[in-house]
Formats: structure tokens, C-alpha cells, sequence
């Protein structure tokens, strides 16, 4: 388990959120697939809401602004100067969505993409310093970005936010972790060219499980979509998903190769 009260350190997935049209259809399918304590901002936030596991904030729900946007989850990278960030995403060859924007006291965001075109979020903290709880049932364990341009990604990164790289490639699988002062906080992947063109690269947000079978059931059961059958790795036993508006999602639960984490021996959910 992961706790967090402090800003995160620059470069790192600090954040994530789903936009969707129906924010309160959304409510209903994540309270009821992680079980979520869910806390509905006021007019000046546009209602947005705060989803806690055991009161610690996890994740967030957004009404999306157009009514042509998909619904999508959103992986925010922490930075403690946005309009640095901002310029320097520019200057690496990125595009800026939406540009830096103050949210009340809570800190200071934009939009951007990458060269290759994941979409992702930067977070400047002020009040809200993003994750307060990680790596446990019913919170963001993972964020990768997956990507065309394999290379170009890891160069964008690392010149952008500092991050380190630790290629883990073998012959069929082209990864790597990204690390922050040493530490693995996320990773970069190539999408396989088998992999249909109508796939964009992106960046993908994982949800912890006890049991990735029965969390996928539940999904479905709640009018999501398995898009693909469940399969174990050395990572864990994975189900790729959408939710009942058609935003992309992971969840992950340990397995025989990856084994459970000692400090959930005391999580009931």
C-alpha cells in the first residue's frame, strides 16, 4: 500500500481521472465496482467528484465540457511549475489541449499529448496533492503510456519531466519502467503493430483487485464491457475493460507469479 499527503515528486503519475457524459452514471458504476465513498464538488468545480477508498482520495469523476468528447481516464504527471512544464512540453515537440488553468486552490493543470498522441494530464499541487492512497484494492496501482513510437516516447519523457528508464524488452515485448529518483512509478510501451489502427496511443490506468475475475464480473454486471478474456502475467492476473460510457480501464490482482503484496494481509475490501 501506498499513503501520500505531500506533493508528489516531479514526473511522477500523481493523478487520475475519467471524463464522461453522465457523471452521475459513472458514480453509480464505480461506487458499486470499487466501492468508492464519492464526493460531489459544488457549481464552481462543475460538480466534479472525489472518489475516497477508506476516506483517502483515489480518483476523480469529470462532466465532460463537449458533448462530442469519448469518455476516457486521464493520467496526470506531477510538476511543481506548470508554465514550465507547459513550455517545455512544447519545446519537445507535445501539443497543448488545454492550457495551464488555475482549479480554485487545489493546484494548477493542463492538457497535453505527446509527440505520438497520448493524451495526458500535468498537476501542480496546491490544497489537493493528488493520490492520497495507491496499490490496494480499489485504488490506481499502475500507469503506462502505450505508444507508436516507442523511442520517441522515452526521449520525450525523460527530456520533459527527468524521468529515468529501465528498459525490461525481450524478443516480442518492448517495455520499459519509468523511474523518479529511482524509483519505478509507471512504464512506456509499444503497441504491436497486430494492434488495430482505430487504437490511438494512450496512456492506461490500472485498478488494484483481490480478485481481477470477480471485479470484472461486477463490471459487466454494471453494463461495462471485457474487451478482451482475462490473462495472468508475471505482473499479476489482468482483465482490460470499459466502463458502461466506453472509457478504457485495467484492473490487476496478484497471482501465483506475482504474488500478494505482505501489507494487504490486513485489508478487508
Amino acid at each position: 500500500m501506498t499513503f501520500r499527503d505531500s506533493p508528489w515528486p516531479d514526473g511522477t503519475p500523481c493523478w487520475a481521472d475519467v471524463v464522461v457524459q453522465d457523471r452521475k452514471r459513472a458514480m453509480a458504476f464505480y461506487g458499486g465496482l470499487f466501492g468508492w465513498e464519492l464526493a460531489e464538488g459544488g457549481p464552481d468545480t462543475g460538480g466534479y467528484t472525489m472518489a475516497s477508498v477508506d476516506g483517502r482520495q483515489v480518483a476523480g469523476i469529470a462532466q465532460a465540457m463537449d458533448a462530442a468528447q469519448p469518455a476516457s481516464w486521464t493520467t496526470y504527471l506531477a510538476v511543481s511549475d506548470a508554465d514550465k512544464a507547459v513550455a517545455a512540453i512544447e519545446e519537445a515537440g507535445g501539443q497543448i489541449h488545454a492550457p495551464v488553468m488555475d482549479v480554485l486552490s487545489l493546484g494548477r493543470m493542463a492538457i497535453a499529448a505527446d509527440p505520438g498522441g497520448a493524451v495526458f494530464g500535468i498537476w501542480q499541487s496546491g490544497d489537493h496533492t493528488g493520490f492520497q492512497a495507491a496499490n490496494r484494492p480499489g485504488t490506481v496501482s499502475w500507469n503506462e503510456c502505450m505508444t507508436r513510437d516507442f523511442d520517441g516516447a522515452k526521449a520525450f519523457y525523460t527530456k520533459v519531466f527527468g524521468l529515468g528508464v529501465s528498459d525490461m524488452s525481450a524478443p516480442g515485448f518492448t517495455y520499459a519502467t519509468w523511474t523518479v529518483e529511482g524509483r519505478v512509478v509507471g512504464g512506456v510501451g509499444a503497441l504491436s503493430e497486430d494492434m488495430p489502427a482505430e487504437i490511438p496511443a494512450h496512456w492506461g490506468t490500472y485498478f488494484s483487485a483481490r480478485d481481477t475475475d470477480a471485479v470484472a464480473a461486477k463490471a459487466v454486471e454494471l453494463g461495462g464491457t471485457l474487451t478482451s478474456p482475462v490473462f495472468d502475467s508475471p505482473q499479476g492476473r489482468i482483465a482490460l475493460l470499459t466502463d458502461d460510457q466506453g472509457a478504457p480501464f485495467r484492473v490487476i490482482a496478484p497471482n501465483d507469479q506475482s504474488g500478494s503484496p505482505d501489507d494487504w494481509d490486513d485489508i478487508e475490501s
